[in-house]
């Protein structure tokens, strides 16, 4: 077991365990958490979620990040400056559609995030623009 320092265990799942999970996932979910799709700009049901809480993988529930490092950064995606844990996400160069970005996965299960770019807010100058669809919410206690 791989855990993280956050005490996460970041054990990457199996392509059996990831199809168990993705089993009840809807068409729109699929494509964009296991084909790196992206969803429409300002239609994500958490865009403008301003509770406190964590933000998790919708395929296998690992924290991603906190509501206290979220941020509008008027791009139409839930931004964040920065991860609940850097241990809890994988950095991948994108060259899709003639620009280049870094795509951000899960690192447990290696589902499509979003992307991270250079343009966000001190403390880190990072803008960690995530797909709704990708996300779960789970409210503090």
């Amino acid at each position: 077991m791989t855990l993280s320092a956050a005490g996460y265990d970041l054990t990457p799942l199996s392509k059996a365990q990831i199809d168990e999970k993705a089993a009840d996932l809807s068409a729109e979910e699929k494509r964009v958490l296991l084909d790196h799709g992206t969803e429409h700009p300002f239609c994500g049901t958490l865009l403008d979620n301003k509770k406190s809480g964590v933000y998790h993988c919708r395929l296998c529930d690992l924290p991603l990040f906190s509501s206290d490092a979220k941020f509008d950064s008027g791009t139409g995606w839930p931004s964040f400056y920065q991860p609940f844990d850097p241990e809890h996400l994988k950095q991948i160069e994108d060259n899709s559609f003639g620009m280049v970005r870094t795509e951000i996965r899960c690192a447990r299960c290696d589902s499509h995030q979003g992307h991270v770019f250079p343009d966000g807010p001190p403390p880190t100058g990072q803008r960690y623009c995530l797909n709704s669809i990708s996300l779960v919410f789970r409210e503090a206690d």
